[in-house]
Parts: structure tokens; sequence; C-alpha cells
């Protein structure tokens, strides 16, 4: 079996997305450009693959893009020894076969040129106008020597925001990931694995949220491969051990075919091979695997009507599998995705899976927002004050994101939890009572959808109805419930700290942490602690982590720990008397304490007088693999620390959740613990419970 046929990207290939052969391109690039009249050689395919899609473009503004690129990067070499401008045309022809128009396409092969060439914005911006320029812009990263180790997670939020008032910004980003990440080998393996793990935790998610199937089942199956080389090969080995298991498909193709003929309906039915990924999940869920569950039978039709028509016809010759009927076009996912779900049994019993869709659905079902060409282009676009483009196209995922953003000021605070909010793997859709709908992540309680469709004004929210019927607020919400949120009339009402227990959605958390961080009033000390309260005693407060001791410059007063910022030794502290003669201890950091000294709030001196016998609550998030639990406790061991609990949730998505509350014999090892955790093969991220640690 050929490389190319049991390379990770074999499937993605096949529906579409060809590799161009480097080389061959590397050699037309040395050549130059070709006349003023002429598109130049190494441009045939782009322009091949965009005329398909769009025939009647202007090629021109391609021909000057590619001038000014190949000039830039002359001299330039990839680490393979391809000429650099091998890259940016390989990330245009990606974007040329999901359909891009022609202003994606002329920013795609001009990236690269602000970022490591003498080319500025300004002269992008003088030759090819505003919009080229914002997208090159958008995807430009920051300098390191600049930002140091926050380059990283600043340049996601510069894309993020650039993103929100365009989405091509992250179709360009997405297809420069997918290029890097075909040509990654020749990388050291430490930079694989880091790469792919960003990959992963950042760039599939927003591929998926903005639709773009056809990158990101390719991303995937290079990650999976980088990142866990032994299940991959199992996998590889699984498909090329089965390599006819196609015909069992094939031939139920052909029954359907002629069902639908007989019936009148046009349609053309397709195998679609399940990618690496794909088949991997299949086999964890289903255990041995059938000739039919390597692949799905796509059956592509005219209009929308014929879909359902499509649908009645299978499930009246055929015996269908009604638990896995979904509709997706009466209720679209919150991608753009749409497509209706069935399953059917053979005569031999073996079940296939069908999708059923129009051409069009199928356009965007591969190439999700890039299949918009310019979303702005028909869309009648407003220019709010702040000089902003308001864009009707932002999906609500992304509007939520960028709310939440504003408040991470801290940019390891902002990339923790953009992880954290993209690991949610499943949206829901929530009809309000008023009219209208709200995408939620899975698990998202009234809480949730009452700062999703209030703001702030969430704050004095006092109960939900759910389906009609009076509900608590830690309700938690499933796929298609009506929600009606009863708000306060009193501006003055505010959340209470137990709502932070019911969250899922950061801007709701960083809504309500800001709110009780401006209203230390409102924080009340838990009606039991673990033993009597004195000056200089803390107990955890409601969210916090540590047990320790401060000392206050305030005679008789009692301290408690923020629950907007957690504050353990040996963090740099401040604090601010509250009512009933209390202290609240916050980090300096904390943007409550600059809130706070604002409004003319004195802060009053703390300090930590024993830092030892710290206590502390970390999450560990990894992927499941044997021995994890083992090493994982292992290096906690080795760092000196004690277990006090641990609980470990059943896997989702093979992603592994690990609670674990530890005594430290010193407070200033915790940044060393939980380096020991992150660097455990599997475990993608350590982080500190934002609640009180358990009893």
């Amino acid at each position: 079996m050929s490389a190319e046929a049991t390379s990770p990207g074999a499937h993605s290939r096949r529906r579409g997305l060809p590799r161009i052969d480097l080389r061959r391109l590397g050699r037309a690039a040395l050549l130059g450009p070709a006349s003023r009249d002429r598109l130049p050689d190494a441009m045939g395919h782009v322009a091949d693959a965009h005329r398909a899609h769009h025939p009647d473009a202007d090629l021109a503004v391609l021909r000057r893009a590619y001038v000014l690129a190949e000039a830039s990067h002359r001299g330039q070499y990839r680490k393979s020894g391809d000429p650099y401008i091998t890259h940016p045309l390989a990330v245009t022809l990606i974007l040329a076969e999901l359909g891009a128009e022609t202003t994606t396409l002329t920013a795609s092969l001009l990236h690269d040129t602000v970022e490591d060439t003498d080319v500025t914005l300004d002269q992008v911006r003088a030759e090819f106008g505003d919009e080229v320029c914002y997208l090159v812009d958008g995807v430009t990263k920051l300098e390191k020597v600049d930002y140091g180790a926050a380059a990283e997670p600043e340049t996601f939020r510069k894309m993020l925001v650039a993103t929100g008032n365009d989405v091509r910004v992250m179709s360009i980003k997405l297809a420069d990931r997918l290029h890097n990440m075909r040509t990654l080998g020749v990388m050291r393996p430490e930079k694989q694995a880091r790469i792919a793990k960003v990959t992963r935790d950042v760039l599939i998610p927003l591929a998926e949220r903005l639709g773009v199937q056809a990158l990101k089942t390719e991303l995937e199956d290079l990650v999976f491969a980088i990142l866990r080389p032994e299940e991959y090969e199992e996998t590889r080995a699984l498909i090329a051990d089965n390599a006819t298991a196609g015909d069992a498909l094939a031939a139920i193709s052909e029954d359907v075919r002629k069902v639908l003929r007989e019936a009148g309906i046009s349609a053309e039915v397709l195998v679609r091979p399940r990618h690496f990924v794909s088949v991997h999940r299949s086999r964890l869920k289903r255990g041995e695997l059938r000739g039919t569950d390597f692949g799905r039978l796509l059956v592509l039709v005219g209009e929308d009507a014929d879909c359902y028509g499509v649908l009645g016809e299978l499930h009246t010759c055929f015996t269908p599998v009604i638990s896995e009927f979904k509709d997706f076009i009466a209720a679209p996912k919150f991608n753009l995705y749409q497509s209706l779900h069935t399953a059917v049994a053979g005569p031999d019993g073996a079940v296939a899976e069908v999708l059923i869709r129009t051409h069009q659905m199928h356009q965007v079902a591969e190439a999700g927002v890039v299949a918009l060409g310019n979303p702005y282009a028909s869309a009648e676009l407003t220019e709010p004050q702040d000089g902003e483009r308001a864009d009707p196209t932002r999906p609500g995922w992304l509007s939520r994101l960028l709310e939440w953003q504003q408040a991470a000021t801290d940019p390891d605070t902002f990339w923790t939890t953009l992880r954290a909010d993209l690991a949610q793997d499943r949206e829901i859709t929530v009809f309000r009572a008023e009219g209208g709908m709200l995408g939620l992540p899975a698990g998202a309680t009234c809480v949730d959808a009452a700062y999703a469709q209030h703001g702030e004004a969430a704050h004095g929210c006092l109960g939900a109805r759910v389906n009609g019927r009076l509900a608590p607020l830690s309700t938690v919400l499933n796929d298609g419930d009506t929600v009606q949120l009863l708000l306060a009339q009193d501006a003055t009402s505010g959340p209470s700290p137990e709502w932070l227990d019911h969250v899922r959605t950061p801007a709701a958390r960083i809504a309500i942490g800001g709110w009780l961080a401006a209203h230390p009033e409102a924080v009340k000390l838990p009606a039991a602690a673990p033993r009597a309260p004195s000056p200089s005693a803390v107990g955890a407060g409601p969210r916090g982590d540590a047990n320790a001791v401060v000392d206050v410059d305030l005679p008789s007063a009692t301290v408690r720990l923020a629950g907007c910022c957690t504050p353990v030794p040996p963090d740099a502290v401040t604090g601010f008397p509250v009512r009933g003669g209390a202290v609240t201890v916050h980090r300096r950091e904390c943007p409550a304490v600059a809130r706070m000294e604002a409004i003319g709030r004195r802060p009053v001196a703390v300090s930590w007088t024993d830092v030892a016998e710290c206590r502390v609550t970390l999450y560990a998030e990894s992927f499941g693999r044997p021995r994890l639990l083992a090493d994982l406790t292992e290096a906690i061991a080795t760092e000196g620390a004690a277990i006090i609990s641990a609980t470990v949730e059943p896997p989702s998505e093979q992603r592994v959740r690990h609670t674990y509350t530890l005594q430290l014999p010193d407070a200033a090892g915790l940044p060393g613990l939980m380096r020991a955790m992150r660097d455990v093969p599997g475990v993608y991220d350590v982080s500190r419970a934002q609640h009180r640690a358990p009893a």
C-alpha cells in the first residue's frame, strides 16, 4: 500500500483536498513570475480550483499577489528545503479547493509577508485594499521579543478578535495550520508534539465550530498520528486489513440507487470512507467492526424536499434504526451544518449509516464558513460608533467567546479558559419563551442561559421556567428545552456565590466573579467552618482552594480569601475591609483590586505568615491511556504532596478529568507540582479548582 494511501490525510484527499507536488511547485516557483499577461505556472493549480467554484473570477489580483509574495519570500526556504513560496501557495490551494472567494485567496498568498519579510501592512493596503490588509493583519503573529511567553496566547486572542469582525481570518489560519501539520515531519519530535497539542486543543475545535469539516477531519488524523502513534498505527492496520470493507456499503448503495430510481427521485449516492479518528472512535464504541462500519452512505439531491422524500423511501424499503435518526435540516447545528441522519439495516442485518443532504448543504458541510464566499458582500453591514463592523453572520459561540475574553486580561487565564471553552465538544439549542434561540454548551444551566440572553442584567435573575414549569437556576438544560428567565426589577440585586457551582460558560463565570469581587459584602462566610475563626485564621472562602494563615494590619479583623482570584501562598496579596469587620484578601493582580481602588476603597496590608501545609484542589485534563493514573500519582508523590482525595470522571471522547485534593508541605512548591503533572504523557492541562476544595 502506498504511503499516500496509508497517511492520515488520505481520506481527506479523496474528498477533494489533493496534495500538490511541492517539488514540482517549487521548481515552478523558482522560475519567477510570468509575463504581465499570463498567470505564473506555479499558480496553475490555484487558478483551476478557483475557477471551478467561481467561473467568472478575475485572476489579475491573484497574479499581483503572487508576484509580491514570490519576490518578498525569494531566498527563503522551509525546513524541508522547499522554497518558502510553496507554503502560501499550498495554503491558497486548500482554500481554493474549498471554494473561497478571491479576496480570501489574495490574503492567503500574502499571509506571511508582513510577518516574515520587509512588506508592510501599509504596502498591502495600498496595493490590495482594506479587506486584504485586515485579513493579513489578522493572521500575523505577535513578536516573541515583545510579548515573551505570552506571544502565543495573545496572538490567538488577536486572531479571534479579528475573526469576530471577519470570519475569513480564521479560514486562512486553519488552512495555514493544515499545511504546516502536513509538513511537520521535519520538526523535532518535541516541537511536533507541542504544535499538535495546540492544534488539538484550539484549532480543531475552531474548525468544528466554523463548520470546516474537510479541514477538521484531516487535522484530527494528523494530530492522532503524532500524539497517539501506537493507536494510530493500530487503526491504520485495521483499515488496511479491511480494504474490501467498502464492498458491503457498495452493495447497499446499489440497492439505494435502485429504490430511488424507481421512486423517481434524482439523487447521487456515494460511499464515504470514515477518516482514521472516526474509525478509532467507532471501534472504541462498538468493539469489533463490520464492513459497513468503515464508512457511510451519502445521498445528494437537488432540493430540501427531496431529502425528506429520500428518507421516506429508505424507511419504507429498508429496516430503519429509528434511534439513529436526526433532523439537522429543520434544526441546523450551530456551525451551519444541515443533513438528515439515519441508519438502515440490509438483508444480512448489517447496518449502514446514511447522510441525506442537498448539494449546497454538502458544500457547506465540507467547507463551513468558507462556503459563504464573502459573507459581507450581500449582508447589510453597519458601522458602530467603535468603528468595528457589525457582522450579522458572526456565530453566537464566537460572540460569547469575544465577550468573556475581554475580562480575561491575564494571558494565562485567557489561554486556559479558551482551551476549556473549546473543549466543550457539543452545543445544545435552547428556545427562548419570548422567541429566538440560544446556543449553549452541553451541561449548561439556567444561570448560563440567563447571562447568554441578558448579559449583566442576569445579575438580578430570580428563577426560571423550563418547558413552562418553575425550575431552580441550577437546572441543567437539554437540547430543545424552552426557557424563560425571571429577572428582578430591583437593579441592586446581585448573584449568589453558589451560582458559580452551576455555570458552564466562561462569560457567566467571569460576570458573576466580577460582581462578587466588586461587592465583597455580598459574599458570606460558610455556615460551618472546620475550626473556629480567629483574627489570623482563613477559611477557603466560597471559591478558595488553600488553607493558609495571613497577618492583617487591622486589629480584631476576621480574614477570608476572595472568591474571584483564589489566592494561595506565595501569591502577592492585598486586602480590603468589608462589612462586619472582615477583610477580604485578593491577589495583587486581581482586576477587582484596581476597581476597588478606583472607587476610593483603601487597602490594608496583609501577608502570609504560615505557608506550610497548603491544601489545594487541582484538575488534570488528559487523554485516557493505560497506567495514566499510576503515573500521575507517582508524579504527585515525587513532588512531596500527599493525596487527600482523588476522583476520575468517566471518559468523554477519550478525554478524562482527574480531580485531586492535595496537601503540600510548602505552598511555594505548587507551581513545580503543576509542571510535574503537566509533564506526564497524556496530560494536556493542569489547573487550580475554581470552587471550595472538598473537606
